[in-house]
């Protein structure tokens, strides 16, 4: 018997690997797949993962307050590294660009296990942005065997860097996969989402989840300022703020925003109810990689606040707009946005370029080829015939 552990410590982390889990765990009993929880995000990994009906079978619980990202990268190297001596998988899976995922996939490189990297290839070609994920990715691409690519860009980019084609896989992105499962569901949201919901009605709710580490300080700020000059200029704009669990985060949206009129502070809800505010919102306000692939499966505008991005796709589909963060060029951006119907319409339109829900059976194809445990070759995700 096959055996796969698979490594998460954030909650997009949780959400972005549970339908490789399902998956996988549909080829049981051949292949047996358990979760490595690092414990990066306390709770809200465990929460994540929970929303699909998965509990880690290790917990790491790594995270202290306020610490630093060396100290969160070492905690989570030991911690695993520890538990693929004890476990000894044939296959360790990570996902995306966290601390937790370099720690995985290093910890099992120096432990001769082979590594498979979902969502594999994403590049800005700047170190700082985003901060540290560029770097990240690129020290995790050195140590995978198998590459699980999300886009053609994302593709071409590890074939440009070197990496075997025979070794970089075509799957689409799982983000969208965990949207379409979610969305299938008819399940309340929680008290405080719903309360949200309450309070924005008769107003459009402009959805804002900001936590980029590059962004922390003036940017944050200046983030903030422009969505009080919203609030207090335009009187149909409702802003739902998600805060980040971060203090760094927290403490500079409640001094900004703490006490705006129409803006309501949220902490972070649970993934369906999150879902559930992306679904009713008019638009979003984000910095999160995550959210610019799960948008535009929901029909949402998006304004990235970010001078870069790692998912250029839904920018050159017309479903995002790269706004920076400088106070009044994000302030236009979001008057264009909530008084420009013919802008917001052409932000709804257009195919995602992101997936079509069938990656994380793709990757799992991929993962019992190399392990000798399926015959044929995998199935191809083709871009141009997603639903």
């Amino acid at each position: 018997m096959a055996k796969v552990l698979a490594v998460v410590g954030t909650r997009p982390e949780a959400t972005k690997m549970a339908p490789v889990i399902l998956a996988l765990r549909r080829r049981e009993p051949s292949l047996q797949v358990k979760v490595a929880l690092t414990g990066q995000h306390r709770e809200m990994g465990r929460q994540g993962l929970a929303v699909f009906g998965l509990t880690p079978d290790h917990d790491l619980d790594i995270m202290e307050p306020k610490q630093a990202l060396a100290e969160t990268f070492c905690r989570a190297m030991m911690g695993l590294v520890r538990l693929y001596r004890e476990e000894r998988p044939d296959l360790v899976l990570v996902q995306g660009d966290t601390v937790s995922c370099l720690a995985g996939a290093l910890g099992a490189f120096y432990e001769r296990i082979p590594v498979g990297h979902v969502e594999a290839g994403l590049r800005t070609g700047d170190p700082c942005n985003p901060f540290p994920e560029e770097v990240n990715r690129k020290a995790v691409a050195t140590a995978t065997t198998l590459h699980f690519a999300p886009t053609v860009r994302a593709q071409q980019a590890l074939l440009q860097e070197g990496y075997p084609a025979s070794n970089v896989f075509l799957t689409g992105n799982t983000a969208v996969d965990a949207v379409q499962m979610l969305a299938q569901r008819q399940q309340e949201p929680e008290p405080a989402a719903q309360s949200a919901l309450e309070a924005c009605a008769g107003h459009k709710m402009v959805l804002v989840e900001l936590h980029r580490r590059e962004n922390w300080g003036e940017p944050l700020r200046s983030l903030c300022r422009a969505l009080r000059r919203l609030v207090s200029e335009q009187k149909e704009a409702f802003v739902v703020f998600s805060v980040h669990p971060n203090p760094v985060v927290g403490e500079m949206v409640r001094g900004e925003l703490g006490a705006v009129e129409r803006v309501l502070l949220l902490t972070p809800p649970d993934y369906p109810s999150f879902l559930r505010l992306m679904k009713e919102c008019y638009f979003i306000l984000t910095d999160s990689g995550g959210i610019q692939e799960e948008a535009p499966s929901l029909r949402k505008p998006v304004l990235v606040a970010r001078v870069r991005t790692e998912r250029p796709e839904g920018v050159e589909a017309g479903l995002a707009r790269l706004v920076g963060t400088n106070e009044g060029e994000v302030l236009n951006a979001l008057r264009q946005l909530l008084k420009d119907r013919a802008t917001y319409e052409a932000m709804t339109k257009g195919v995602n370029p992101y997936g079509d829900g069938r990656a994380g059976e793709r990757i799992a194809q991929v993962v019992e080829y190399r392990l000798g445990l399926r015959a044929g070759p995998p199935e191809q995700f083709h871009p141009g015939e997603m639903t």
